[in-house]
């Protein structure tokens, strides 16, 4: 190891390189972009990941949504264009012959329009079981959500969205224990959240108790759509299939009416955003470690220009007494010295660039990325593997260096 500390190892390092700023500045662009491509792309798909985690992250993602249409085709003397809607009683035989089910939540919605003093809104308003609170975090901002007390007594209590709170009162006033009119009744405001995911059915509005949502607009036994949750292990498509072709029985539909009952399977979609982020990944190593490799592969190019540059010099070392090991490990010194230099300036220049996406872009509830960053292994293991690379690619212009002959080197014009 005492070659690394030697002085006049290192000194002919310098005078190579300064002999040869502008070739060896492009080669160390070359490989510093290839390891900034591979951190900023990295760190990109990390804050694409994040962001599909927070607006996923708070929901049952192996789910599926259930609600009744028109049938399109005739069936035991109904014509078609049957209206079906889902009831009650459909929750019970479902969860009683379907294997796998976790969780079914019925739901209802209605637009009406919501009056606070001299401030009108009209939005949706959903009927809803506590369960919603489970499968459907809602992020409390102020009070609670809504409880099985409210439910058994069908209470005119209502909890309301952070977006519909700011069109019906002016900031920095507390709702709580305020009253909303909704369709000429007042319900009690008994809490307050937000709202940070834009997908998975309709988005509230204002949420009442449904046993009271059932009780003032007169739905009896009818209900909007089924939310059905499956248990791990389950198959979530397989479910949808097996409740629908139930319900087609149930509600005396044609067994191969695809139209009767419409569905949104969120496992589905989720299986499809999680392969396109590992899709993602593979590409950005794939780009990444490949515009490393073309920038070590110039740093070889370079060396061997550098031999061949410095065959007379060589020759003259080899005359004197210095050793082909002594050499070669200075060929290969010189490669790692110049990939070490390169990989280090890529991975701090692409950590900032990182750090200013964050802060355009990574900020707020509208971020398009969530903290794009990169894993301390994942940076320490592209870096090595950079290193290893030099010192492999070093080999080939420092055995051609050792391949020389003395007498031949020293003819070298």
């Amino acid at each position: 190891m005492k070659f690394l500390f030697d002085r006049d190892t290192w000194q002919e390092i310098y005078s190579s390189i300064r002999k040869n700023k502008l070739r060896t500045g492009i080669t160390i662009i070359g490989v510093m972009w290839g390891i900034f491509l591979l951190v900023v792309l990295l760190g990109a798909a990390r804050g694409v990941g994040n962001k599909f985690d927070t607006i996923f992250g708070d929901f049952a993602t192996n789910s599926v949504f259930i609600w009744g249409q028109q049938s399109s085709m005739p069936f035991k003397g109904f014509q078609e264009g049957k209206q079906i809607r889902l009831k009650r009683a459909d929750v019970g035989k479902i969860e009683s012959e379907i294997k796998g089910i976790e969780y079914i939540l019925p739901r209802n919605i209605t637009n009406s329009l919501v009056v606070n003093e001299t401030k009108t809104l009209t939005t949706g308003v959903f009927g809803d079981y506590p369960l919603l609170d489970l499968l459907q975090k809602k992020h409390m901002v102020f009070g609670r959500f809504i409880n099985e007390n409210d439910i058994i007594n069908k209470k005119k209590v209502c909890v309301i969205e952070n977006e519909t709170y700011k069109q019906l009162f002016d900031k920095g006033i507390n709702p709580l224990g305020t009253y909303l009119t909704i369709n000429d009744i007042s319900y009690q405001i008994v809490g307050l959240y937000k709202n940070q995911m834009r997908m998975g059915g309709p988005q509230g509005g204002i949420h009442i108790p449904f046993t009271t949502f059932q009780q003032v607009y007169n739905q009896a036994d009818n209900i909007g759509w089924l939310m059905v949750t499956a248990s791990e292990g389950f198959d979530i498509r397989q479910m949808e299939e097996d409740i629908k072709l139930m319900l087609r029985n149930i509600h005396s539909v044609h067994p191969e009416d695809e139209r009767a009952f419409g569905s949104f399977n969120m496992g589905d979609q989720i299986s499809k955003v999680t392969g396109f982020l590992t899709g993602m990944q593979f590409l950005t190593w794939f780009v990444g470690i490949a515009t490393l490799i073309a920038g070590v592969f110039a740093i070889g190019n370079i060396l061997l220009i550098t031999v061949k540059e410095r065959t007379n010099e060589i020759g003259i070392r080899r005359a004197l007494g210095a050793k082909p090991a002594e050499i070669r490990r200075q060929i290969i010194l010189e490669s790692i010295f110049l990939t070490t230099i390169a990989g280090v300036l890529g991975i701090i220049f692409g950590g900032l660039i990182l750090m200013i996406i964050n802060a355009m872009v990574g900020q707020g509830d509208e971020a398009t990325l969530v903290n794009p960053t990169v894993d301390i292994p994942v940076i320490l293991i592209a870096f090595t593997t950079l290193v290893v690379l030099g010192t492999l690619i070093g080999l080939i212009p420092a055995q051609r260096a050792v391949s020389i002959r003395p007498i031949e080197a020293l003819r070298e014009e």
